[in-house]
């Protein structure tokens, strides 16, 4: 599988929740770039978008590309409470 990367966009999580209502509070992964398309085979794309390998598991937009690492990892939020 390859996943195409965005990497003029950070990806957020939610890291807690707040308030009543409770609304969720994010922040960002540090040196991530988003995963916006993951397909069987690589197409033309055009710069900064680029392809790398990924995992069968790997579903764009819930999980985001490490950038200093060079690997994918899965966004993980807060449970609501």
């Amino acid at each position: 599988m390859k996943a195409l990367i965005d990497p003029r966009f950070s990806v957020q999580y939610v890291d807690s929740w707040s308030g009543t209502p409770l609304k969720p509070v994010y922040a960002t992964y540090p040196d991530s770039a988003r995963v916006c398309q993951v397909a069987d085979a690589e197409f033309e794309v055009a710069q900064p978008l680029f392809w790398v390998d990924c995992a069968d598991n790997v579903i764009a937009d819930e999980f985001y590309y490490d950038t200093q690492q060079n690997s994918i990892f899965p966004v993980v939020n807060a449970p609501k409470p």
